[in-house]
């Protein structure tokens, strides 16, 4: 494994009960690019990103990073080797304030996360840390704001300052940009840009305009398995990426609505409800005479919806 590859899989594959998740992912992730992984909904990606933080185990198939097999690792262990996720859900602890969600992300360098019955003064030595972590993601002037209070776009910022806290090496974001309106795009977009300095990130993400703008390079999935690699002006144009996301091959990835069509849930791109896209689409649709009622159907990736 050379060392410009700081992530490798190896023929990964995921089972559950005959149904294969993840169908033979072979995959480098190389130092300090921005790596993003897209594919239509149940391509795996999720699955995928489970795999490498060991909350699944493999069916078969080896994980490697930096050269160490950790393929039957647990979650700790390779949080400790310096992997660490978000979810595309956001996780806070809702009911402490900003400073305090970064400063319990930093107890872990201290020695300290254990300690329960110790004052809180002891934390103190961590604010400095804390505030340079928020200012870095914008958050300076919300340090003593309540988590729960942030709008999303900040919530999400913040979970990029506690992944920041555990100084990781390797960062895997899940749909980072996921439900934002165009500014918190744009924000986190930056952010994502700016923290990627001397780090590796793999994240999963449905806005083209966001993988565009900031992705090295690109791995699309379909149906578990890796179909097409490279940068985005060669995965944009690549046929079967066409046909995956559009259902043809003549279509374009980036304009999504030319020549728009009738069309089913199954055949419609995933990225039709992701940021300004899906309000293009709603608007022209709007305009049609066919149409007269929209019903809207949400809920968190697994929850059913397709």
């Amino acid at each position: 494994m050379s060392d410009h590859i700081i992530l490798q899989t190896q023929q990964l594959v995921k089972e559950f009960k005959g149904f294969v998740a993840v169908n033979g992912v072979s995959l480098q992730v190389r130092r300090g690019d921005i790596h993003a992984l897209i594919g239509p909904n149940g391509a795996g990606k999720t699955t995928f990103f489970n795999l490498l933080t060991k909350f699944l185990p493999p069916t078969s198939g080896q994980i490697l990073f930096n050269g160490v097999d950790i393929t039957h690792e647990k979650p700790a262990q390779t949080a400790r080797r310096g992997i660490v996720r978000s979810f595309q859900i956001s996780a806070t602890f809702p009911h402490l304030s900003v400073l305090e969600n970064v400063r319990i992300a930093l107890q872990r360098s201290t020695g300290l996360s254990f300690q329960f019955w110790r004052t809180e003064k002891v934390l103190n030595q961590l604010n400095d840390r804390a505030m340079a972590l928020l200012e870095t993601v914008g958050l300076q002037d919300f340090a003593s704001t309540l988590a729960v209070e942030l709008a999303y776009g900040r919530k999400r910022a913040l979970e990029i300052a506690t992944t920041l806290a555990t100084e990781p090496e390797l960062m895997l974001l899940d749909e980072p940009t996921q439900g934002m309106g165009h500014e918190d795009v744009d924000r986190v977009t930056q952010l994502i840009k700016k923290v990627s300095a001397n780090r590796t990130i793999l994240m999963v993400e449905h806005n083209m305009n966001v993988v565009a703008s900031i992705a090295d390079t690109i791995s699309v999935l379909q149906r578990g398995q890796v179909i097409a690699e490279g940068p985005y002006a060669q995965v944009s144009t690549n046929p079967q990426v066409l046909e995956a996301y559009m259902g043809s091959a003549q279509a374009e990835l980036e304009n999504p609505y030319k020549g728009l069509r009738a069309f089913q849930s199954s055949d419609a791109p995933d990225f039709f409800g992701r940021g300004e896209m899906v309000d293009k689409l709603i608007r022209r649709l709007s305009d049609h005479d066919r149409f007269e009622r929209f019903l809207a159907v949400i809920g968190p990736s697994g929850s059913g919806k397709s």
